[in-house]
């Protein structure tokens, strides 16, 4: 094992001692099918300066 690899933290050990303290997909990025927003919906409450 080179120096590297030894310096590398090994996700699997720091999530049994720490938590995982970020979730890999957070709630913005996925949405309830039962929701009625859609993307037409995010589309027309875009604010005009971000066009």
């Amino acid at each position: 094992m080179t120096e590297r690899e030894r310096a590398r933290p090994d996700r699997a050990r720091l999530d049994a001692v720490f938590g995982e303290t970020l979730p890999r997909t957070t709630s913005d990025e996925t949405r309830d099918p039962d929701a009625d927003i859609d993307d037409r919906w995010w589309q027309e409450q875009r604010p005009p300066h971000h066009g």
